[in-house]
């Protein structure tokens, strides 16, 4: 049976994946699932419980009762968000009461933009891309972003976020991330946002042509 038309958008913190998955979703028509928004609510959820991000079973519990409709507050997009996303992703019980809802998305036509979309969530997704940069440019973009929403922080901290975040992302033991063996590289190191915007419809398109054809 030929799988649904899923669209896997992998990569590192600040690459720009979100915004490929976004305007991929727009083109095609399709619902996008930023799973990072997963993570950044169970982390910010615990921290408003008073709970420790070390303590496994209780960020668990947050993430079996969890859903996509509580993604909106503008709490889980913050600096400090993205630090606690990282600290509970590395938890198997947390990925694994995340698992379902995601496989569920992916179940249908969609975009889902991750860590480990194209190697765990959909490795049967017709179209993966890695999306990635140097983190210097990570940090120089998502040290803009931060700065856009009224966040005093000096790059260098963001720079030494996104080393620690990429550190724990690839050396967590539970679906570390990785590029899928047969996803496409994006490096997006020297391309305007519009570059690379062409390139992900590139990349998509030749997908959506094997996956028609076969």
């Amino acid at each position: 049976m030929k799988p649904p038309f899923v669209i896997a958008v992998d990569g590192p913190a600040a690459s720009g994946k979100g915004t490929v998955a976004t305007r991929l979703g727009e083109a095609y028509g399709l619902p996008v699932l930023d799973t990072g928004l997963l993570y950044r609510a169970v982390g910010v959820l615990a921290q408003r419980a008073g709970l420790d991000l070390d303590d496994e079973a209780a960020a668990a519990k947050i993430a079996a009762g969890l859903e996509t409709g509580l993604l909106d507050d503008p709490g889980f997009r913050t600096r400090g968000a993205g630090e606690a996303a990282s600290r509970v992703a590395v938890h198997p019980q947390v990925r694994a009461a995340l698992l379902k809802l995601q496989r569920d998305f992916a179940a249908h036509p969609s975009v889902i933009d991750g860590r480990d979309i194209g190697t765990v969530i959909a490795p049967q997704a017709p179209a993966k891309l890695y999306v990635t940069a140097t983190p210097e440019v990570r940090a120089e973009r998502r040290w803009k972003q931060l700065q856009g929403q009224g966040e005093a922080v000096s790059y260098e901290d963001v720079l030494a976020d996104i080393r620690k975040r990429d550190e724990r992302d690839g050396g967590r033991e539970s679906a570390p991330m990785r590029p899928a063996q047969d996803a496409v590289l994006l490096d997006t190191s020297e391309m305007t946002i519009e570059q690379v915007t062409d390139a992900a419809r590139r990349i998509v398109e030749a997908a959506r042509a094997r996956w028609e054809q076969s």
